[in-house]
């Protein structure tokens, strides 16, 4: 996996030891961690979260790394489609447009 810097590059001047948190250990540990959960796998889970919480605009930036992971097209309409019932329509919604712009080559 690509080493992250997402948290130094938008915060590492403002909030230094969440910027370090995020690559380090969320990124960097956790992440690296494919001999328990592929990166593909918690690129899944991670999108699923995401969307319960209504957290869109992390959910663009993780439905843009599952791309890179291997989740597909169809993958990931199933689990926006499956979601709706338990995380609601107007969530399944937004994800939707989501996805549209990013699974459309």
């Amino acid at each position: 996996m690509k080493k992250q810097t997402a948290g130094r590059d938008n915060l590492g001047d403002f909030a230094p030891k969440f910027a370090e948190l995020n690559d380090d250990i969320l990124f960097g540990e956790v992440w690296s961690r494919e001999d328990k959960l592929s990166a593909r796998d918690r690129s899944l889970i991670t999108c699923a979260a995401l969307m319960a919480q209504g957290a869109f605009p992390q959910l663009k930036s993780h439905m843009i790394i599952g791309k890179k992971n291997g989740i597909t097209k169809d993958e990931m309409v199933e689990l926006i489609t499956h979601l709706a019932f338990y995380c609601g329509w107007p969530k399944a919604w937004s994800a939707f447009d989501l996805a549209k712009e990013i699974f459309t080559d």
